[in-house]
């Protein structure tokens, strides 16, 4: 402990000012800083200052020490925001208000700092402020590269660069030490007395959690104590150690992750989570776990996660399982799981993209393997995956781009795998073939016209079951393959000022190796027997085509109003007419339909059936049937002019829609022989609540009489329909309605009504940089991870209601989804998911409900399902620092079929 008295000078005419190193108290056993100012508040009321300035000391004075005959190296610069002087008898600067000294690579602020140069010794400390009474300016200090330390006070030798500090509080990669006492011996030691080793960047005594080292030194990456124990919200516990090893890493290290142990119903006890984090590189880390169970089951998951900034980054998870749910003796369930994300910096590879998500394995693992997605119930109930690894090329200067994919989908209730091996499109943008890149004026008619060409191709296997997958001839046999050539070629004017005119020609051609031939086994019935399909090799080749013309315009009506707010409304009608035609590619001179015939036996008659030869390929053949008629399509919107409110200081009048969107579709195909027309379309769209809520319809009505007859089936009277070339109307009656769809959506909180500007840059997928992709992941793989306490509450709402009537039978569901959650205080925030049907008057399965607890170093969350087939609840109590991640308490209880299950 030091204590120093500076002297006023002669000559000024105020007094002097002692400084004193604030000694610590004893307060339950650990030593605390309690901060007395001995410096005299100012009796004059206008100054907020915690001490009397000299009037003659100028502010914001700025003086440097030259170096002297002690040999300094270099020269200690100290300023003061409010005032300083200088005992020049000896040698000893004062620096009062937002201080600051630097010397070589040492730098210090604080509230009061003072420089001896005889001794070579700088004190500082904060100071108490007289209104709030709490101790504001501590010192902030720095050396070199070594992140900062805050104390409540310090003496430091800049001579010898030792010190020591009261009260420290510094943080190296998520590891924090406050409270006690530091001295600095040397460069690259610092002896530590009754500190603090944590987790929580909260200063001591506001720390909730860590290791009290009574005494001991630490290093540049460790730290070597001797007698230590555990504390938890400054209360000691009976866990201590004699002596210790406390990392402090500068980077990624190796280690050992320690597990959790529990109980699952139908598994028995396990190990859940034990492995090892290897750090390989700057670039990549490999992270490796495993989970035992007592009955025998195992699961193994390997991650491994790379990135190399400004170019590309990435996940790839491998994961393998073995359970036996069944009887004592029975074969275990073999699963296996591949995830792989990739995303690639635009700026990388200008011109060039490449892409890679991945979620493959069996239909089975997520069901069997819960624990490895910490019971995540979208992944337990979800019915397919999905994955695509992409590249693309566009060449500069050029209409033509190249897009390369490998695909696959897996319907994980049927248990079938779809496969694309690989999928490519080249494309070519439209072209004006007959304008001239130096025209001058407008374009002639045939300067309208536009050609464009794309040709994609595709190996697929489609549907394959899982135990087929791998088998040898799945490939050979299985494997189909086709080209799709298309060509647009359009033509767009302008006549008679208000009516737009288009028209063009589209031509398909499709190309495969294989098609199909079906045939009847002798003597089959109808219904009774599906035809042989046989698969026929060899090239062979499809194609269609299809002429169209169209005209439409804009019709506008306002209504205007000369009272209230509302000043017009406005009307606009968009009706359109349409020409199309398309020969019947099913007449026989094409050849691209044919028809089995079974053979006529007594006492069945003959059965044929009309097919299409590629209804198996990748991309089918041409339709049948004759198209040459006309269509019909009028578009209705209608917006409201309101006048600006009073706060509005623009005075422009907002536009505010109403319907954003109504349409009527049909169509009359003239070369029909019976029911020419077709169903009449409706659909529409519009928001309310300031656009808040979405709200979209459609619906479908028939034109035509429907009758209602009888038949005998299997020595029962069933009704069929069957519509009638006579329209409903008439007969007096409206058109029938088949289907009808309602949907309402919205996204409410209080950013959705007071909301910020959003950076455009990295906010979507595609934009976004590999480390903003990198957190992404680690959000997705677990939400509880990131909660947003900012935001007060969230509310989803999605209800939908749709109708089919087939006059013999209806059908009506009426569903409502709620999701969303609400900050009860700015530590607590609960979350719910949820769903009712309305028309069955009950709850979904999958109702869940989560409880989050900000205990700032540490988080509690409650995970519920109440009721359902997953019913289960898990309760986790984790430190929030990733170096010990692990260190964590769970009670779960995990979902089961048993019916006594509480």
């Amino acid at each position: 402990m030091v204590s120093v008295a500076a002297s006023a000078n002669a000559g000024f005419s105020y007094a002097a000012v002692q400084d004193t190193i604030i000694k610590p108290e004893i307060v339950g056993g650990r030593q605390i800083i309690q901060p007395k100012s001995t410096i005299k508040p100012s009796k004059n009321k206008n100054t907020g200052r915690s001490f009397t300035a000299p009037n003659n000391a100028p502010l914001n004075t700025r003086r440097d020490t030259t170096p002297g005959a002690g040999g300094l190296k270099s020269i200690v610069k100290a300023t003061a925001e409010d005032s300083s002087f200088v005992d020049n008898d000896n040698k000893i600067k004062y620096l009062y208000g937002r201080a600051r000294v630097t010397y070589e690579d040492f730098e210090l602020d604080a509230e009061y700092i003072r420089v001896d140069e005889n001794k070579h010794l700088i004190f500082a400390r904060g100071a108490i402020d007289p209104k709030t009474r709490r101790y504001i300016g501590r010192p902030l200090s720095k050396s070199g590269t070594e992140k900062p330390v805050a104390s409540d006070s310090l003496l430091f030798d800049y001579k010898t660069k030792k010190g020591k500090i009261w009260n420290p509080a510094s943080e190296q990669e998520g590891n924090f030490i406050s409270g006690g006492q530091a001295k600095r011996l040397n460069e690259t030691e610092v002896a530590y007395r009754n500190v603090i080793f944590s987790t929580c960047d909260l200063p001591y005594p506001e720390t909730h959690f860590g290791i009290v080292i009574t005494k001991g030194i630490g290093q540049k990456n460790r730290i070597i104590s001797g007698p230590a124990y555990l504390e938890i919200a400054g209360v000691p516990l009976p866990l201590g150690i004699p002596f210790g090893f406390f990392p402090k890493p500068d980077s990624r290290t190796s280690g050992l992750i320690l597990p959790t142990f529990g109980e699952d119903q139908k598994l028995g006890f396990y190990l859940r989570n034990i492995g090892y984090y290897l750090a390989l590189s700057d670039y990549i880390d490999l992270t490796t776990m495993a989970t035992l169970y007592s009955k025998g089951s195992y699961e193994i998951n390997t991650n491994a996660r790379y990135l190399k900034k400004y170019k590309y980054g990435g996940s790839l998870t491998l994961s393998y399982g073995s359970h036996n749910y069944g009887l004592a003796g029975d074969p275990a369930v073999k699963d296996f799981n591949i995830a792989w994300t990739h995303s690639q910096d635009p700026n990388a590879n200008p011109g060039t993209t490449f892409s890679a998500s991945v979620n493959a394995g069996t239909s089975s693992f997520y069901r069997n393997s819960p624990g490895q997605n910490n019971y995540n119930l979208t992944q337990l109930t979800q019915n397919n995956l999905r994955s695509s690894i992409s590249y693309g090329k566009t060449w500069a200067g050029t209409p033509f781009n190249l897009n390369v994919s490998l695909g696959h989908s897996q319907d994980l209730t049927a248990k079938t795998v779809t496969l694309e091996l690989p999928t490519f499109s080249f494309n070519m943008s439209t072209l004006s073939p007959f304008d001239s890149k130096d025209r001058v004026g407008e374009q002639k008619w045939y300067q309208r016209i536009t050609v464009g060409y794309s040709l994609v191709g595709t190996n697929k296997l489609n549907a394959i079951p899982e135990a087929e997958l791998f088998k040898a001839n799945t490939l050979t046999k299985r494997l189909q393959n086709g080209l799709q050539h298309t060509i647009p070629v359009a033509f767009n004017a302008t006549f008679l000022k208000f009516f737009q005119f288009n028209t063009g020609i589209n031509y398909s051609e499709r190309w495969y190796m294989q098609s199909i031939r079906k045939r009847f086994d002798r003597g089959t019935t109808a219904g009774q027997v599906l035809p042989v399909t046989d698969t026929v090799q060899g090239f062979t080749r499809n194609y269609q085509y299809s002429l169209n013309a169209g005209v439409s315009t804009k019709v506008y009506g306002t209504i205007p109003f000369r009272k209230g707010n509302i000043i017009a409304i406005r009307h606009v009608t968009t009706p359109s007419i349409s020409f199309n035609y398309q020969p019947d590619f099913g007449d026989p001179s094409y050849g691209f339909y044919r028809t089995a015939v079974s053979s006529a036996t007594v006492p069945y008659p003959y059965y044929a059936q009309r097919y299409s030869i590629y209804e198996q390929s990748v991309y089918g053949g041409p339709p049948i049937g004759k198209q040459a008629g006309i269509g019909f399509s009028l578009d209705n919107t209608i917006e409201a002019k309101v006048k600006p409110k009073s706060t509005d200081t623009s005075g422009v009048a907002r536009k505010v829609p109403i319907l954003q969107g109504l349409t009527f579709s049909t169509f009359y195909n003239f070369a029909a022989d019976s029911l020419k027309l077709a169903n009449i379309n409706f659909s529409g769209h519009t928001a309310i609540l300031n656009q808040k809520i979405n709200i979209n319809f459609s619906g479908s009505f028939d034109p035509y009489t429907t009758q209602v007859r009888d038949s005998i089936s299997a020595n029962q009277v069933r009704k069929y329909i069957r519509r009638v070339n006579r329209y409903s109307w008439q007969d007096g009656k409206f058109p029938l309605l088949q289907s009808f769809t309602f949907s309402m959506s919205g996204a409410l909180n209080p950013a959705t009504f007071r909301p910020k500007t959003v950076q455009p840059v990295g906010n979507t997928l595609a934009t976004m940089d590999p480390n903003q992709a990198q957190r992404l992941a680690m959000i997705n793989s677990d939400p509880g991870a990131y909660i947003d306490f900012n935001i007060p509450w969230n509310i989803s709402i999605n209800y939908s209601y749709s109708y089919s009537n087939q006059v013999i039978n209806s059908s009506t569901s009426n569903t409502i989804m709620v999701s969303g959650d609400v900050s009860l205080t700015q530590k607590w925030k609960i979350q719910y998911n949820s769903s009712y049907d309305i028309k069955a008057r009950q709850l979904s399965s999958a109702t869940s409900f989560a409880i989050y607890r900000d205990l700032h170093c540490w988080d509690l969350s409650v995970q519920w399902l109440p009721f359902g087939f997953y019913k289960s609840y898990n309760v986790t109590l984790k430190v929030k620092a990733s170096i010990l991640q692990d260190l964590k308490l769970s009670k779960r209880s995990d979902y089961t079929n048993n019916q006594n299950f509480n």
